[in-house]
């Protein structure tokens, strides 16, 4: 249908399945680089980054959620490392196992999340759809974080 709207995501593997975040809420995507971690922040705060003069939290979700990380070859180990997020105006690091592609889906394809998928709850799931190669699970990456969350996170960033 020509009228049905099309998603672009990135995907990602992060431990065993495939993800994607929506196009426009991805800056660029880095290299794992050094990150200096912070006293006293959250257990899923890796740290701090400084890309280009500016001081971005990097977030682990393996530890926000507790899954495991991804068993990689070592041509696949050079696709690790973290998207950079515009998140209303803020921008913090999440680490991936492993940048995938830039995907075009219809969303009318895209299906309500089931109630647990690989330990990250259907609270932070936008919806999921099938590709040749299996299941890609959209995050709603603003559900991740709540508010305060976010407020504190700016605030690490600006130390």
């Amino acid at each position: 249908m020509a009228d049905e709207k099309q998603l672009q995501l990135v995907t990602f593997q992060l431990g065993d399945e495939v993800y994607g975040i929506d196009i426009m809420q991805v800056n660029e995507i880095q290299k794992v680089q050094e990150v200096r971690s912070i006293p006293n922040a959250p257990n899923y705060v890796e740290g701090i980054f400084n890309l280009r003069g500016q001081i971005i939290p990097i977030i682990n979700l393996h530890k926000r959620f507790h899954l495991r990380r991804a068993v990689l070859s070592e041509e696949d180990k050079l696709l690790s490392g973290f998207l950079i997020l515009n998140l209303d105006g803020m921008q913090l690091g999440v680490y991936i196992d492993k940048v995938s592609r830039v995907v075009t889906i219809d969303s009318g394809k895209v299906q309500p999340p089931p109630q647990m998928i690989s330990g990250i709850g259907a609270e932070y799931i936008q919806g999921v759809t099938s590709e040749e190669t299996g299941y890609l699970i959209i995050l709603d990456i603003r559900r991740i974080f709540d508010p305060k969350e976010l407020q504190q996170l700016g605030k690490i960033g600006k130390r």
